[in-house]
Protein backbone atom coordinates (compact mmCIF):
# COMPACT_ATOMS: atom_id res chain seq x y z
CA UNK A 1 0.00 0.00 0.00
CA UNK A 2 2.95 2.20 0.73
CA UNK A 3 4.49 1.95 -2.44
CA UNK A 4 1.13 2.45 -4.21
CA UNK A 5 0.84 5.74 -3.02
CA UNK A 6 4.90 6.24 -3.07
CA UNK A 7 3.80 5.95 -7.34
CA UNK A 8 0.84 7.80 -6.89
CA UNK A 9 3.00 11.21 -5.56
CA UNK A 10 5.67 10.19 -7.40
CA UNK A 11 3.35 10.38 -10.86
CA UNK A 12 1.23 13.44 -9.42
CA UNK A 13 4.55 15.31 -9.28
CA UNK A 14 5.66 14.31 -12.53
CA UNK A 15 2.91 15.16 -14.27
CA UNK A 16 2.79 18.12 -12.05
CA UNK A 17 6.66 18.87 -13.38
CA UNK A 18 5.55 18.09 -17.34
CA UNK A 19 2.47 20.65 -16.81
CA UNK A 20 4.62 23.14 -15.20
CA UNK A 21 6.86 22.82 -18.35
CA UNK A 22 4.04 23.16 -20.87
CA UNK A 23 2.70 26.31 -19.37
CA UNK A 24 6.09 27.74 -19.07
CA UNK A 25 6.35 26.97 -22.72
CA UNK A 26 3.60 28.03 -23.12
CA UNK A 27 4.08 31.60 -21.50
CA UNK A 28 6.84 31.85 -23.54
CA UNK A 29 6.00 31.49 -27.16
CA UNK A 30 3.15 33.79 -25.99
CA UNK A 31 5.22 36.38 -24.90
CA UNK A 32 7.63 35.45 -28.34
CA UNK A 33 4.54 35.98 -30.59
CA UNK A 34 3.44 38.75 -28.43
CA UNK A 35 6.60 40.75 -28.94
CA UNK A 36 6.61 40.08 -32.98
CA UNK A 37 2.53 41.44 -32.95
CA UNK A 38 3.88 44.98 -31.56
CA UNK A 39 7.44 44.60 -33.78
CA UNK A 40 5.21 44.58 -37.06
CA UNK A 41 2.92 47.21 -35.32
CA UNK A 42 6.25 49.59 -34.50
CA UNK A 43 7.22 49.10 -38.28
CA UNK A 44 3.84 49.60 -39.64
CA UNK A 45 3.52 52.76 -37.93
CA UNK A 46 7.26 54.23 -38.60
CA UNK A 47 6.31 53.42 -42.46
CA UNK A 48 2.76 55.15 -42.07
CA UNK A 49 4.80 58.15 -40.37
CA UNK A 50 3.67 61.54 -41.38
CA UNK A 51 5.17 64.27 -39.96
CA UNK A 52 4.74 68.27 -40.94
CA UNK A 53 8.54 67.88 -42.71
CA UNK A 54 6.95 65.00 -45.12
CA UNK A 55 3.90 66.60 -44.97
CA UNK A 56 5.44 69.51 -46.27
CA UNK A 57 7.43 67.66 -49.33
CA UNK A 58 4.11 66.32 -50.11
CA UNK A 59 2.50 69.38 -50.05
CA UNK A 60 5.05 71.08 -52.77
CA UNK A 61 4.82 68.12 -55.15
CA UNK A 62 0.92 68.44 -55.62
CA UNK A 63 1.76 72.12 -56.34
CA UNK A 64 4.79 70.86 -58.59
CA UNK A 65 2.18 68.11 -60.61
CA UNK A 66 -0.42 70.91 -60.74
CA UNK A 67 1.36 73.75 -62.72
CA UNK A 68 2.90 70.82 -64.85
CA UNK A 69 -0.64 69.41 -64.97
CA UNK A 70 -1.90 73.07 -66.30
CA UNK A 71 1.20 74.36 -68.25
CA UNK A 72 1.73 71.24 -70.63
CA UNK A 73 0.40 70.31 -73.73
CA UNK A 74 0.52 66.27 -72.78
CA UNK A 75 -1.74 64.19 -70.56
CA UNK A 76 -0.70 64.12 -66.86
CA UNK A 77 -1.04 62.04 -64.11
CA UNK A 78 -2.52 64.31 -62.59
CA UNK A 79 -5.83 65.12 -64.50
CA UNK A 80 -7.18 68.86 -64.20
CA UNK A 81 -9.58 69.92 -66.80
CA UNK A 82 -11.33 73.37 -66.95
CA UNK A 83 -15.29 72.79 -65.85
CA UNK A 84 -17.97 73.80 -68.07
CA UNK A 85 -19.22 75.84 -65.17
CA UNK A 86 -19.20 79.45 -66.16
CA UNK A 87 -19.61 81.05 -63.27
CA UNK A 88 -20.42 80.22 -59.12
CA UNK A 89 -22.90 81.38 -57.43
CA UNK A 90 -22.56 84.63 -55.56
CA UNK A 91 -24.99 84.27 -52.24
CA UNK A 92 -27.68 86.25 -53.66
CA UNK A 93 -29.55 83.93 -56.26
CA UNK A 94 -32.98 82.97 -54.04
CA UNK A 95 -35.57 80.61 -54.76
CA UNK A 96 -36.87 76.84 -55.36
CA UNK A 97 -34.17 75.15 -57.45
CA UNK A 98 -33.89 71.35 -58.56
CA UNK A 99 -30.84 69.18 -58.55
CA UNK A 100 -29.74 65.85 -59.43
CA UNK A 101 -26.66 63.73 -58.12
CA UNK A 102 -25.71 59.95 -60.21
CA UNK A 103 -24.18 57.62 -58.07
CA UNK A 104 -23.32 55.34 -60.49
CA UNK A 105 -26.05 52.38 -59.39
CA UNK A 106 -28.22 55.04 -57.83
CA UNK A 107 -29.62 58.52 -58.37
CA UNK A 108 -30.29 61.43 -55.81
CA UNK A 109 -33.04 64.26 -56.99
CA UNK A 110 -33.12 67.32 -55.12
CA UNK A 111 -35.20 70.50 -54.52
CA UNK A 112 -34.79 73.02 -52.01
CA UNK A 113 -35.12 76.82 -51.10
CA UNK A 114 -32.38 79.19 -50.93
CA UNK A 115 -32.93 82.25 -49.14
CA UNK A 116 -29.36 84.11 -49.61
CA UNK A 117 -26.27 83.65 -47.86
CA UNK A 118 -27.67 84.75 -44.74
CA UNK A 119 -30.18 81.92 -44.72
CA UNK A 120 -29.45 78.27 -44.57
CA UNK A 121 -31.16 75.81 -47.38
CA UNK A 122 -34.36 74.87 -46.57
CA UNK A 123 -37.42 72.96 -47.69
CA UNK A 124 -35.12 69.91 -48.74
CA UNK A 125 -36.75 66.86 -49.93
CA UNK A 126 -34.53 63.92 -51.33
CA UNK A 127 -35.29 60.98 -52.60
CA UNK A 128 -32.48 58.07 -53.78
CA UNK A 129 -33.58 55.76 -56.71
CA UNK A 130 -31.81 52.95 -57.76
CA UNK A 131 -31.21 52.03 -61.62
CA UNK A 132 -32.55 49.01 -62.77
CA UNK A 133 -29.50 46.66 -64.00
CA UNK A 134 -31.22 46.62 -67.57
CA UNK A 135 -31.27 50.50 -67.53
CA UNK A 136 -27.28 50.03 -66.48
CA UNK A 137 -27.03 47.86 -69.12
CA UNK A 138 -28.50 49.99 -71.84
CA UNK A 139 -27.42 52.74 -73.78
CA UNK A 140 -26.60 56.10 -72.39
CA UNK A 141 -30.00 57.46 -73.72
CA UNK A 142 -32.47 54.84 -71.98
CA UNK A 143 -30.54 55.75 -68.29
CA UNK A 144 -31.65 59.37 -68.78
CA UNK A 145 -35.00 58.47 -70.33
CA UNK A 146 -35.44 56.70 -67.15
CA UNK A 147 -33.67 59.52 -64.73
CA UNK A 148 -36.19 62.16 -66.31
CA UNK A 149 -39.24 60.03 -65.70
CA UNK A 150 -38.50 59.56 -62.12
CA UNK A 151 -37.84 63.34 -62.23
CA UNK A 152 -40.88 63.98 -63.67
CA UNK A 153 -42.94 62.25 -60.78
CA UNK A 154 -40.54 63.80 -58.06
CA UNK A 155 -41.54 67.39 -59.00
CA UNK A 156 -45.13 66.00 -59.53
CA UNK A 157 -45.25 64.74 -55.96
CA UNK A 158 -43.69 67.76 -54.15
CA UNK A 159 -45.43 70.42 -56.46
CA UNK A 160 -45.56 74.01 -54.70
CA UNK A 161 -47.91 76.79 -55.32
CA UNK A 162 -45.77 79.71 -55.20
CA UNK A 163 -42.13 79.50 -56.76
CA UNK A 164 -40.71 83.04 -56.43
CA UNK A 165 -37.49 81.58 -58.70
CA UNK A 166 -36.88 83.47 -62.00
CA UNK A 167 -39.69 82.71 -65.11
CA UNK A 168 -37.42 81.60 -67.56
CA UNK A 169 -36.60 77.86 -68.21
CA UNK A 170 -34.53 76.85 -64.85
CA UNK A 171 -31.24 75.06 -64.78
CA UNK A 172 -31.42 72.05 -63.22
CA UNK A 173 -27.70 71.01 -61.45
CA UNK A 174 -26.09 67.85 -62.32
CA UNK A 175 -23.44 66.54 -60.44
CA UNK A 176 -22.02 63.22 -61.03
CA UNK A 177 -20.17 61.08 -57.95
CA UNK A 178 -17.45 60.10 -60.64
CA UNK A 179 -16.43 61.58 -63.92
CA UNK A 180 -18.87 60.45 -66.88
CA UNK A 181 -18.27 59.98 -70.33
CA UNK A 182 -20.50 59.06 -73.15
CA UNK A 183 -20.34 55.25 -74.36
CA UNK A 184 -21.03 53.37 -77.20
CA UNK A 185 -24.29 51.22 -76.80
CA UNK A 186 -22.41 47.82 -77.59
CA UNK A 187 -19.86 48.79 -75.08
CA UNK A 188 -22.69 47.17 -72.02
CA UNK A 189 -23.10 50.06 -70.16
CA UNK A 190 -25.01 53.04 -70.07
CA UNK A 191 -21.95 55.12 -68.45
CA UNK A 192 -18.73 54.84 -68.57
CA UNK A 193 -16.81 56.33 -65.80
CA UNK A 194 -13.90 59.00 -67.02
CA UNK A 195 -12.46 62.66 -66.95
CA UNK A 196 -14.36 65.23 -69.18
CA UNK A 197 -13.15 69.15 -69.62
CA UNK A 198 -15.19 72.02 -71.06
CA UNK A 199 -13.84 71.32 -74.18
CA UNK A 200 -14.96 67.85 -74.40
CA UNK A 201 -17.76 67.20 -77.02
CA UNK A 202 -18.61 64.09 -75.38
CA UNK A 203 -19.57 65.96 -71.87
CA UNK A 204 -21.53 68.73 -74.09
CA UNK A 205 -23.04 65.49 -75.57
CA UNK A 206 -24.71 64.11 -72.50
CA UNK A 207 -26.35 67.17 -71.27
CA UNK A 208 -27.72 67.35 -75.11
CA UNK A 209 -28.99 64.17 -74.43
CA UNK A 210 -30.43 64.56 -71.11
CA UNK A 211 -32.30 67.72 -72.39
CA UNK A 212 -34.33 66.01 -75.09
CA UNK A 213 -35.36 63.56 -72.11
CA UNK A 214 -36.48 66.15 -69.91
CA UNK A 215 -38.77 67.35 -72.91
CA UNK A 216 -39.93 63.89 -73.89
CA UNK A 217 -41.53 63.75 -70.58
CA UNK A 218 -42.37 67.02 -69.92
CA UNK A 219 -40.00 68.74 -67.83
CA UNK A 220 -39.32 72.62 -67.84
CA UNK A 221 -35.65 71.75 -66.64
CA UNK A 222 -32.65 71.98 -68.72
CA UNK A 223 -28.86 70.88 -67.98
CA UNK A 224 -26.26 73.21 -68.73
CA UNK A 225 -23.07 71.14 -67.76
CA UNK A 226 -22.61 67.89 -66.09
CA UNK A 227 -20.04 68.45 -63.53
CA UNK A 228 -18.08 66.40 -61.18
CA UNK A 229 -19.35 66.49 -57.38
CA UNK A 230 -16.54 68.14 -55.96
CA UNK A 231 -17.77 71.55 -58.32
CA UNK A 232 -21.08 71.29 -56.49
CA UNK A 233 -19.58 71.45 -53.06
CA UNK A 234 -17.47 73.98 -54.35
CA UNK A 235 -20.80 75.85 -55.21
CA UNK A 236 -22.33 75.12 -52.11
CA UNK A 237 -19.41 76.52 -50.46
CA UNK A 238 -19.00 80.31 -52.51
CA UNK A 239 -22.68 80.77 -51.95
CA UNK A 240 -22.56 81.25 -48.44
CA UNK A 241 -18.50 81.98 -48.20
CA UNK A 242 -16.64 83.77 -50.89
CA UNK A 243 -13.46 83.11 -49.58
CA UNK A 244 -14.16 79.54 -50.55
CA UNK A 245 -11.62 78.23 -53.01
CA UNK A 246 -11.55 74.59 -52.99
CA UNK A 247 -13.82 71.81 -52.67
CA UNK A 248 -12.84 68.26 -51.25
CA UNK A 249 -14.76 65.01 -51.67
CA UNK A 250 -13.64 62.39 -48.93
CA UNK A 251 -15.75 59.55 -49.19
CA UNK A 252 -15.68 55.76 -51.09
CA UNK A 253 -13.35 57.90 -53.05
CA UNK A 254 -11.92 61.49 -53.01
CA UNK A 255 -12.05 64.14 -55.57
CA UNK A 256 -11.21 68.13 -55.69
CA UNK A 257 -12.00 71.28 -57.19
CA UNK A 258 -10.95 74.59 -56.93
CA UNK A 259 -10.94 78.06 -58.99
CA UNK A 260 -7.78 78.79 -60.38
CA UNK A 261 -6.94 82.89 -61.38
CA UNK A 262 -7.42 82.88 -65.96
CA UNK A 263 -3.96 84.24 -66.19
CA UNK A 264 -2.77 80.67 -64.54
CA UNK A 265 -3.90 78.67 -67.11
CA UNK A 266 -2.22 79.59 -70.41
CA UNK A 267 -4.40 77.53 -72.72
CA UNK A 268 -7.16 80.33 -71.82
CA UNK A 269 -5.17 83.53 -71.57
CA UNK A 270 -5.83 84.77 -75.33
CA UNK A 271 -9.18 83.39 -75.51
CA UNK A 272 -12.42 85.77 -75.30
CA UNK A 273 -13.27 84.58 -71.70
CA UNK A 274 -13.95 87.37 -70.09
CA UNK A 275 -14.21 85.50 -66.54
CA UNK A 276 -11.06 86.08 -63.50
CA UNK A 277 -10.90 82.89 -62.35
CA UNK A 278 -12.08 79.35 -64.07
CA UNK A 279 -12.97 76.07 -61.96
CA UNK A 280 -10.98 73.38 -62.50
CA UNK A 281 -12.14 69.80 -61.52
CA UNK A 282 -8.90 68.34 -59.79
CA UNK A 283 -8.12 64.40 -59.99
CA UNK A 284 -6.02 64.33 -57.30
CA UNK A 285 -6.82 60.63 -56.73
CA UNK A 286 -4.50 60.25 -58.98
CA UNK A 287 -1.85 62.04 -57.47
CA UNK A 288 1.62 60.01 -56.33
CA UNK A 289 4.58 61.27 -55.22
CA UNK A 290 7.94 59.32 -53.82
CA UNK A 291 7.31 61.18 -50.70
CA UNK A 292 4.10 59.18 -50.09
CA UNK A 293 4.33 57.04 -47.62
CA UNK A 294 3.93 53.52 -48.97
CA UNK A 295 3.75 50.37 -47.08
CA UNK A 296 4.41 46.43 -48.25
CA UNK A 297 0.69 46.43 -47.63
CA UNK A 298 0.08 49.42 -49.67
CA UNK A 299 1.90 47.63 -52.27
CA UNK A 300 0.22 44.68 -52.71
CA UNK A 301 -2.73 46.12 -52.13
CA UNK A 302 -2.32 48.55 -55.38
CA UNK A 303 -0.65 45.82 -57.31
CA UNK A 304 -3.98 43.27 -56.67
CA UNK A 305 -6.12 46.14 -57.53
CA UNK A 306 -8.05 46.53 -60.43
CA UNK A 307 -5.87 49.17 -61.72
CA UNK A 308 -2.15 48.79 -60.50
CA UNK A 309 -0.02 51.74 -59.98
CA UNK A 310 -2.77 54.58 -60.51
CA UNK A 311 -5.18 56.33 -58.16
CA UNK A 312 -2.41 56.08 -55.75
CA UNK A 313 -3.69 58.88 -53.09
CA UNK A 314 -6.85 57.75 -53.57
CA UNK A 315 -5.73 54.25 -51.81
CA UNK A 316 -3.97 55.68 -48.90
CA UNK A 317 -6.69 58.59 -47.97
CA UNK A 318 -10.47 57.02 -49.16
CA UNK A 319 -12.99 55.08 -47.61
CA UNK A 320 -12.99 52.29 -50.16
CA UNK A 321 -9.54 51.54 -49.35
CA UNK A 322 -8.29 52.32 -45.48
CA UNK A 323 -10.61 49.21 -44.32
CA UNK A 324 -8.93 46.96 -46.53
CA UNK A 325 -5.44 48.37 -45.02
CA UNK A 326 -6.30 47.35 -42.12
CA UNK A 327 -7.49 44.21 -42.73
CA UNK A 328 -4.05 43.14 -44.59
CA UNK A 329 -2.01 44.14 -41.83
CA UNK A 330 -4.32 42.12 -39.06
CA UNK A 331 -3.87 38.73 -41.24
CA UNK A 332 -0.38 39.27 -41.70
CA UNK A 333 -0.28 39.51 -37.68
CA UNK A 334 -2.86 36.06 -37.52
CA UNK A 335 -0.80 34.59 -39.83
CA UNK A 336 2.79 35.11 -38.23
CA UNK A 337 1.79 36.19 -34.38
CA UNK A 338 -1.43 34.09 -34.08
CA UNK A 339 -2.87 37.30 -33.08
CA UNK A 340 -6.43 35.51 -32.82
CA UNK A 341 -5.57 32.04 -32.16
CA UNK A 342 -3.46 29.07 -33.44
CA UNK A 343 -5.78 29.18 -36.66
CA UNK A 344 -5.77 32.18 -39.04
CA UNK A 345 -9.87 33.28 -39.26
CA UNK A 346 -10.85 32.39 -42.49
CA UNK A 347 -13.17 35.44 -43.05
CA UNK A 348 -9.94 37.49 -42.79
CA UNK A 349 -8.97 36.48 -46.04
CA UNK A 350 -11.30 37.99 -47.84
CA UNK A 351 -10.09 41.55 -49.52
CA UNK A 352 -12.51 44.28 -48.32
CA UNK A 353 -14.24 42.56 -45.88
CA UNK A 354 -14.00 45.59 -43.78
CA UNK A 355 -15.88 48.68 -44.52
CA UNK A 356 -14.96 52.27 -43.15
CA UNK A 357 -17.62 52.72 -41.07
CA UNK A 358 -16.81 49.48 -39.07
CA UNK A 359 -13.21 50.58 -38.78
CA UNK A 360 -14.74 54.08 -37.78
CA UNK A 361 -16.52 52.19 -34.82
CA UNK A 362 -13.35 50.33 -34.14
CA UNK A 363 -11.15 53.32 -33.77
CA UNK A 364 -13.07 55.19 -31.88
CA UNK A 365 -14.41 52.63 -29.43
CA UNK A 366 -14.05 54.24 -25.77
CA UNK A 367 -15.86 51.00 -23.86
CA UNK A 368 -13.93 48.88 -21.59
CA UNK A 369 -12.10 46.07 -23.14
CA UNK A 370 -12.54 47.68 -26.74
CA UNK A 371 -16.64 45.70 -26.24
CA UNK A 372 -17.08 47.30 -29.65
CA UNK A 373 -13.68 45.65 -31.62
CA UNK A 374 -15.07 42.52 -30.09
CA UNK A 375 -18.39 42.95 -31.77
CA UNK A 376 -17.34 43.99 -35.05
CA UNK A 377 -14.63 41.27 -35.41
CA UNK A 378 -17.58 38.77 -34.06
CA UNK A 379 -19.65 40.46 -37.38
CA UNK A 380 -17.07 40.65 -39.82
CA UNK A 381 -14.55 37.89 -39.28
CA UNK A 382 -16.59 35.47 -37.04
CA UNK A 383 -13.39 35.79 -34.30
CA UNK A 384 -14.98 35.28 -31.23
CA UNK A 385 -11.61 34.36 -29.29
CA UNK A 386 -10.27 38.07 -29.00
CA UNK A 387 -8.21 38.68 -26.24
CA UNK A 388 -8.81 42.48 -25.08
CA UNK A 389 -4.45 42.78 -25.70
CA UNK A 390 -5.71 42.22 -29.26
CA UNK A 391 -8.68 44.55 -29.69
CA UNK A 392 -6.27 46.83 -28.58
CA UNK A 393 -4.06 46.07 -31.19
CA UNK A 394 -7.39 46.33 -34.08
CA UNK A 395 -7.86 49.70 -32.76
CA UNK A 396 -4.30 50.56 -33.01
CA UNK A 397 -4.21 49.51 -36.51
CA UNK A 398 -7.19 51.61 -37.24
CA UNK A 399 -5.52 54.34 -35.81
CA UNK A 400 -2.39 54.48 -37.95
CA UNK A 401 -4.09 54.04 -40.83
CA UNK A 402 -6.60 56.38 -40.59
CA UNK A 403 -4.34 59.01 -39.08
CA UNK A 404 -1.94 58.27 -42.47
CA UNK A 405 -5.21 59.04 -44.73
CA UNK A 406 -6.28 61.91 -42.53
CA UNK A 407 -2.76 63.90 -42.43
CA UNK A 408 -2.34 63.32 -46.46
CA UNK A 409 -5.49 64.55 -47.37
CA UNK A 410 -4.54 68.02 -44.69
CA UNK A 411 -1.33 68.09 -47.16
CA UNK A 412 -3.16 67.58 -50.44
CA UNK A 413 -5.37 70.99 -48.49
CA UNK A 414 -2.29 72.87 -48.11
CA UNK A 415 -0.76 72.12 -51.28
CA UNK A 416 -4.38 73.75 -53.49
CA UNK A 417 -4.02 77.33 -50.94
CA UNK A 418 -0.14 77.34 -51.92
CA UNK A 419 -0.53 77.02 -55.40
CA UNK A 420 -3.05 79.89 -55.19
CA UNK A 421 -0.77 81.41 -53.44
CA UNK A 422 -3.32 82.64 -50.58
CA UNK A 423 -1.25 80.75 -47.53
CA UNK A 424 0.51 84.23 -45.91
CA UNK A 425 -1.56 87.19 -46.58
CA UNK A 426 -5.50 85.60 -47.89
CA UNK A 427 -7.85 84.01 -46.18
CA UNK A 428 -9.07 80.89 -47.79
CA UNK A 429 -12.07 78.11 -47.39
CA UNK A 430 -12.18 74.95 -48.18
CA UNK A 431 -15.24 72.92 -47.98
CA UNK A 432 -15.21 69.23 -47.40
CA UNK A 433 -18.20 66.37 -48.33
CA UNK A 434 -18.18 62.91 -47.95
CA UNK A 435 -18.82 60.34 -45.17
CA UNK A 436 -15.39 59.70 -44.31
CA UNK A 437 -15.32 63.39 -43.21
CA UNK A 438 -18.70 63.34 -42.33
CA UNK A 439 -18.78 60.41 -39.46
CA UNK A 440 -15.75 59.54 -39.21
CA UNK A 441 -14.88 61.83 -36.15
CA UNK A 442 -11.33 61.12 -35.48
CA UNK A 443 -10.07 61.24 -39.05
CA UNK A 444 -11.51 64.64 -39.25
CA UNK A 445 -10.09 65.60 -35.99
CA UNK A 446 -6.40 64.51 -37.50
CA UNK A 447 -7.09 65.95 -41.16
CA UNK A 448 -7.82 69.71 -39.04
CA UNK A 449 -4.71 68.96 -37.18
CA UNK A 450 -2.29 68.66 -40.05
CA UNK A 451 -2.96 71.58 -41.20
CA UNK A 452 -3.06 73.33 -38.37
CA UNK A 453 0.48 71.74 -37.91
CA UNK A 454 2.03 72.15 -41.14
CA UNK A 455 0.78 76.34 -40.86
CA UNK A 456 1.69 77.09 -37.47
CA UNK A 457 -0.18 79.40 -35.06
CA UNK A 458 0.51 82.30 -37.26
CA UNK A 459 -1.06 81.25 -40.53
CA UNK A 460 -3.54 78.58 -39.60
CA UNK A 461 -6.48 80.68 -39.03
CA UNK A 462 -5.92 81.88 -43.13
CA UNK A 463 -7.17 78.05 -44.24
CA UNK A 464 -10.64 77.36 -42.78
CA UNK A 465 -12.18 73.76 -43.54
CA UNK A 466 -16.23 73.92 -43.50
CA UNK A 467 -18.49 71.16 -43.58
CA UNK A 468 -20.48 71.20 -46.84
CA UNK A 469 -24.02 72.46 -46.75
CA UNK A 470 -27.08 70.70 -47.27
CA UNK A 471 -25.66 67.35 -47.40
CA UNK A 472 -25.15 64.76 -50.24
CA UNK A 473 -25.94 65.48 -53.16
CA UNK A 474 -26.96 69.19 -51.78
CA UNK A 475 -24.06 70.75 -54.53
CA UNK A 476 -26.25 70.39 -57.54
CA UNK A 477 -28.94 72.97 -55.78
CA UNK A 478 -26.37 76.02 -55.98
CA UNK A 479 -25.25 75.05 -59.24
CA UNK A 480 -28.82 74.87 -60.47
CA UNK A 481 -29.28 78.76 -58.44
CA UNK A 482 -25.99 80.04 -60.26
CA UNK A 483 -26.67 78.79 -63.58
CA UNK A 484 -30.25 80.07 -63.39
CA UNK A 485 -29.02 83.74 -62.68
CA UNK A 486 -26.78 83.94 -65.68
CA UNK A 487 -28.39 86.50 -67.93
CA UNK A 488 -27.53 83.77 -71.16
CA UNK A 489 -28.97 80.51 -69.33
Amino acid sequence: MRKAVVVAAVTTAAMAAAVAVLWSRWKQESERQWRKTRRILRKFARDCATPVSKLWLVADALVSDMNEALTSQETTTLNMPISYVASLPSGDEEGLYYGLNLRGSNFLILRARLRGKNESISELHREEVSIPSNVMGGTSQELFDYIALELAKFISEHEVTTDDTPDRQKALGFIVSYPVDQAAASSGAAIKWKSFSVTDTAGKALASNFNRALEKHGVNLRVLQLVEDAIGHLAGGRYYNRDTVAAITLGMATTAAYVEPTQAVPEYQSSSNKSSEMVISMDWGNFNSCHLPITEFDTFLDAESSNPGSRIFEKLTSGMYLGEIVRRVLLKMAQETALFGEDVPPKLRTPYLLRSPDMAAMHQDTSEDHEVVHEKLMEIFRITNSTPLAREVVAEVCDIVAERGARLAGAGIVGITKKLGRIENKRSAVTVEGGLYEHYRVFRNYMHSSVWEMLGNELSDNVVIEHSHGGSGAGAIFLAASQTAEPNS
